[in-house]
């Protein structure tokens, strides 16, 4: 699909998420998650296989947890043996890229959309989209917040319940809200 809303959204320029072309997509992950979220443990072979139809990318021995929920998932790319647990949300509006070997733990919430500051805009629902990053050998600690444009260096450390508004270093931990540098 290449519609007006989507090219905008992938410029990272201000769209209207209530597109027909994007309301499109949405509707194609809600049904891939859906059947990802009700496939039963012991089709163990089935697991993920709805999400990796979906996903731009899913790396070798990556495992994602039900329930889950993506606005698009077209969007989301996941390197070798990504973990996320039970709870995840990636609002996906633009890409999203987690490394190799990083873990995410229950509840994590990655969110691309910036809503519009002025009311009858954002009525119209317009907003935009910014990429999150996050490195190799990252973990998420269990009901973090990644806000757009947020990226996340190699190795590095959020701690549970932290709300990351901006770029985290390589081998940093991070934690509070919002997140700071841990020593």
């Amino acid at each position: 699909m290449t519609g007006d809303a989507l090219q905008k959204m992938l410029a990272g320029e201000w769209y209207s998420c209530l597109a027909p072309d994007l309301v499109e997509m949405q509707a194609r992950a809600r049904d891939a998650v859906f059947l990802h979220n009700t496939t039963p443990p012991s089709e163990r072979g089935a697991i993920g296989a709805h999400l990796r139809g979906l996903f731009a990318r899913f790396g070798e021995n990556s495992w994602v947890e039900a329930p889950f929920h993506c606005a698009y998932g077209v969007h989301i790319s996941l390197g070798a043996k990504v973990y996320l647990n039970a709870g995840c949300t990636i609002l996906d509006t633009a890409p999203v890229r987690i490394g190799d070997n990083s873990l995410l733990g229950p509840g994590v919430q990655i969110y691309c959309a910036d809503h519009h500051r002025d009311v009858e805009l954002r009525r119209q629902g317009l907003e935009r989209a910014r990429p999150v990053t996050l490195g190799r050998d990252v973990w998420v600690g269990g009901s973090a917040i990644i806000l757009q444009g947020v990226t996340i260096g190699d190795g590095a450390i959020v701690g549970a319940g932290s709300v990351v508004t901006r770029d985290v270093p390589a081998g940093a931990t991070v934690a509070g809200n919002p997140a700071r540098v841990r020593k």
